[in-house]
């Protein structure tokens, strides 16, 4: 088994999931009391959600470098990041380092494939939504397509990760909401809906909705130990 690198902490709430599925994806699969091997680098957000709202991605990306850094001399073999919205800085993270990361967007496409889907409807942060650091390697590397809410919608997925869930907040109210907003996408013609926010598997499951849901934090976990185990 390799040794898995974690950046970890943003938010949390999601990193425990990873922790937990982590290790018991190496128990179901190797069996008796195997754990996975890892080494984590876990942030203090608070601070990086400030940057996030400076639009300050040169401090962020410095923080994440140290952290693959630190990860990479405690011994990873490979690397993750818990997030979605930090594959924003994933082209200088993997150039700063000599082991490989493992990419959402890698995560994502095959989770696409298990559903059957090449349209797929993106919830996150507005950096995911608005931005293509995920959307364009899912089209170039995989044909697959994306599609965002409107402007209201991407407004109150936004405002509810970082006010709600990153603070372990679950309400029946953002949840019907999120499953309001990925009805439209679906009307739309979104096959699967990206859970492209960490944190949102926390409060949308798949039996809320009649569309499978690709969870990031599951397909990346997947990613991760079929790369260690191999």
């Amino acid at each position: 088994m390799k040794t898995l690198g974690i950046l970890g902490g943003m938010s949390w709430e999601s990193t425990l999931s990873y922790y937990k599925l982590l290790n018991k994806g190496v128990r179901d699969k190797i069996g008796g009391l195997h754990s996975c091997r890892m080494v984590m680098h876990s942030v203090d957000f608070a601070p990086f959600a400030e940057q996030m709202g400076k639009n300050d991605w040169e401090s962020i990306t410095a923080g994440l470098v140290k952290g693959a850094k630190s990860v990479e001399a405690g011994g990873a073999e490979a690397l993750i990041i818990a997030t979605n919205t930090m594959h924003k800085a994933a082209d200088e993270v993997q150039a700063a380092v000599n082991i490989p990361l493992l990419h959402m967007a890698d995560a994502i496409a095959a989770g696409a494939k298990k559903t059957g889907a090449s349209k797929l409807g993106l919830l996150g942060t507005a950096f995911t939504m608005e931005q293509d650091f995920l959307s364009r390697p899912l089209k170039e590397k995989y044909g697959l397509d994306v599609i965002v809410p409107d402007c209201d919608g991407r407004s109150m997925v936004h405002r509810t990760i970082f006010d709600e869930l990153c603070c372990g907040k679950l309400t029946d109210k953002t949840r019907d909401a999120y499953i309001e907003i990925i009805e439209e996408m679906t009307a739309l013609g979104a096959e699967s809906i990206v859970l492209g926010c960490t944190e949102i598997g926390l409060l949308v499951k798949p039996e809320d909705v009649s569309v499978p849901l690709i969870d990031t934090v599951e397909a990346h976990v997947e990613l991760a130990l079929d790369y260690v185990l191999k």
